[in-house]
C-alpha cells in the first residue's frame, strides 16, 4: 500500500496540524483554492516514518527535502533547523509513538498562470498519523506487476505530481497485484512508491541514484547495511531480462520497510518465499530501529 492508503481518514480534524508558523487543529487550515500546489502541483513533500515516539533517518530526510526544494527553486518557509524543531514540536503534540509525519511545502497563492510570480510565500503542512508495520508484508511478501514508466525526467525530486504514479499502481491492482515495477525501455527504474532491488548469485543489485528514481532513505540505509554484512552490491540499471532471473527481490520504503516480492507478472521469484539475503537486510534494519 501506499502512503495514501496507508493514512487515508486517520488524520482526526481534531489532531495538530503544523500550517505554516502555528500548530492548530485541522479544521482551523484554510487551504486556498488558488495555492499552486491545488493548481499545478507545485510543490514538494517529505514523510518521515516515526517508531517509538522518534524520528527515523531525520538528517538524510532533511537533506533530501533541501535537495528537492532547490531542484525546484521553492524556498523554504524555515531555515532547515527552525523547520525541524517546529516538527519535533508537532510530533510531541501528536503523541504518537509509531507513525508517519507527512510534510509538504508548496510554492505559494497566486492566481493561475504558469509563468511563477515573484515573490510568492511558501505554504507549510505537516501532520502526524499513526501507522502500523507491515509485518504481515514483510513476512510473507508481496506480488508485483511490470508497467511502462512514464514519468517525467526529474525522479530525484520528491515532488507532488504524483499522478503517473498512481495511474501505475491502479494499473497494479487491476492486475492483482500490490505494486508494480516500471522500466524505461526494458531497464528497470523502480516502484510507483519505493524503490526496488534484486538479488542475483548473491549479488544485491539496484538502478543508481540518478534523475530517474527517487533517493530513497530506506534505500540509503539497506546499502549501507549490505556493505556492512559484506554482501556485495551493484549499483547498475538491469533490465526485464534481468529481473526474470533474480533469486530474490524487495522494495525498500519509509512506510514499506524492506518487504519482499515473491512474484512479478504472475512467475515466482526464486522459490516464491522471501530469500536469505532479503532477510538478512531485515533483521539488520530491525536493528536499527532498535537503536532510536
Amino acid at each position: 500500500m501506499d502512503i495514501i492508503d496507508l493514512v487515508r481518514g486517520v488524520v482526526r480534524m481534531d489532531r495538530p496540524v503544523l500550517f505554516q508558523d502555528r500548530i492548530v487543529s485541522k479544521q482551523e487550515v484554510n487551504i486556498s483554492p488558488d495555492d499552486r500546489g491545488y493548481v499545478f502541483g507545485d510543490g514538494i513533500y517529505e514523510v518521515f516514518r516515526i517508531y517509538n515516539g522518534k524520528l527515523y533517518e531525520t538528517e538524510a530526510h532533511m537533506q533530501r527535502l533541501l535537495r528537492s526544494a532547490q531542484g525546484v527553486m521553492i524556498e523554504l518557509p524555515y531555515a532547515p533547523d527552525a523547520l525541524l524543531q517546529r516538527l519535533q514540536e508537532l510530533l510531541q503534540r501528536s503523541n504518537i509513538q509509531d507513525g508517519i509525519l507527512y510534510m509538504q511545502i508548496t510554492r505559494g497563492v497566486a492566481p493561475r498562470a504558469h509563468l511563477i510570480p515573484d515573490g510568492l510565500k511558501p505554504v507549510l503542512y505537516a501532520y502526524c498519523s499513526p501507522l502500523e508495520r507491515p509485518l504481515e508484508s514483510m513476512q510473507r511478501g508481496i506480488s508485483a506487476a511490470t508497467v511502462e514508466d512514464i514519468r517525467w525526467h526529474r525522479c530525484d525530486l520528491k515532488t507532488l505530481n504524483l499522478l503517473p504514479n498512481t495511474l501505475a499502481r491502479h494499473a497494479a491492482k487491476q492486475r492483482g497485484a500490490s505494486e508494480v515495477i516500471m522500466h524505461r525501455d526494458g531497464r528497470v527504474t523502480e516502484c510507483s512508491s519505493s524503490n526496488f532491488m534484486i538479488v542475483r548469485d548473491g549479488v544485491l543489485r539496484t538502478h543508481p541514484a540518478n534523475q530517474w528514481i527517487l533517493h530513497g532513505i530506506t534505500r540509503q540505509v539497506v546499502l549501507r547495511l549490505a556493505r556492512e554484512l559484506s554482501i556485495p552490491v551493484e549499483e547498475e540499471p538491469f533490465t526485464l531480462s534481468d529481473l526474470a532471473q533474480a533469486d530474490e527481490a524487495f522494495i525498500t520504503g519509509t512506510t514499506t520497510e524492506i518487504t519482499p516480492v515473491v512474484e512479478i507478472d504472475g512467475r515466482k521469484v526464486g522459490s516464491g518465499t522471501p530469500g536469505e539475503i532479503t532477510l538478512r537486510l531485515q533483521q539488520a534494519f530491525e536493528q536499527t530501529i532498535r537503536e532510536l
